[in-house]
């Protein structure tokens, strides 16, 4: 028995018609019809009386819409007594500023709609700085490149992002066509993050794979000025499609990286569930469901979830 079906059948002993009940509920008369020969199917006993004129209840009818209504009134009571104590307490949340550009604002969104009670403290920092700020416990949950297995945390994979070549195509030249190999990236300036940065280890590494060194100009560990040099032409980047989404993107060309190893892994990890705190728990949900639908929806550019 559903509750559908208990508000499907009141709704017709009220309105005393199939057609007018369905109308007012919004479904089509024969799937109505349908849910209460489940229902007196599923108690043995014939609950309405159909006639030419509408439906009637029967005896049995009559005794289950008197029950029926105080259950369902006992579960709109439910209802509204956990919103009246609807979840509280603070979390704290950190991203890299490329996964933050995309995915910052559209969580806080869904937190704030969902737990409005919640107070966030998001932190963009660089990823390895948010492992060891994990590590500390001094956030909860992140979204990391990497996870250090001799933790004792929850890892969620979460989307895999393919990398782009990103330049300003009139201050220097960039690859021709839809995709370009990282052995081709030869001779263009690069402006890259440093060597402790998560990406540009494994940028190194995907440059090794391909014997190819990268001819690196400049380096910059923010993302902001790393972006704003690009645009002044100083160099070209290499940087995930997230990184596109603040500002000026319509200013540069990105260049898919068609490498099988220049793709960066996405995982949501947090402090194991016992230290997480509810607050931190509905968090993490709201964190995957977002970025699930980003990237169903074609937000996060260049990005497939984890199958």
């Amino acid at each position: 028995m559903e509750l559908r079906q208990l508000r499907y059948f009141v709704r017709i002993v009220e309105q005393g018609s199939m057609g007018r009940a369905a109308r007012e509920l919004g479904v089509v008369t024969s799937a109505l019809s349908q849910q209460i020969s489940r229902l007196e199917s599923e108690l043995s006993t014939r609950l309405l009386q159909r006639t030419s004129s509408g439906v009637t209840p029967t005896d049995a009818g009559l005794a289950f819409m008197h029950q029926a209504q105080l259950a369902l009134r006992h579960v709109d009571d439910a209802a509204r007594a956990a919103q009246q104590a609807r979840l509280s307490g603070h979390v704290s949340v950190g991203m890299a500023p490329s996964t933050s550009g995309v995915l910052g604002l559209p969580f806080m969104r869904a937190m704030r709609e969902r737990y409005p009670d919640v107070r966030l403290h998001m932190v963009e920092s660089l990823s390895g700085h948010l492992t060891a700020m994990l590590t500390a416990r001094q956030i909860d949950l992140a979204i990391l490149f990497h996870a250090d297995p001799a933790q004792r945390w929850s890892v969620m994979p979460l989307l895999e992002e393919r990398l782009f070549v990103i330049g300003a195509s009139d201050v220097i030249t960039m690859p021709s066509g839809k995709s370009v190999r990282l052995s081709q990236l030869a001779n263009v300036p690069l402006i890259l993050p440093s060597g402790p940065h998560g990406l540009r280890s494994l940028l190194s590494a995907a440059f090794a794979r391909a014997t190819c060194t990268p001819c690196v100009v400049a380096e910059i560990d923010g993302l902001a000025m790393l972006m704003d040099a690009v645009r002044a032409g100083f160099g070209a980047t290499i940087q995930p499609g997230a990184a596109l989404a603040r500002g000026d993107a319509e200013l540069l060309t990105a260049v898919h990286i068609s490498d099988k190893h220049a793709r960066r892994s996405n995982l949501l990890v947090s402090l194991s569930d016992n230290e997480l705190s509810p607050s931190g728990l509905a968090a993490r949900v709201v964190l995957a469901d977002v970025t699930r639908t980003l990237v169903s929806e074609g937000r996060w550019p260049g990005a497939t979830l984890h199958k």
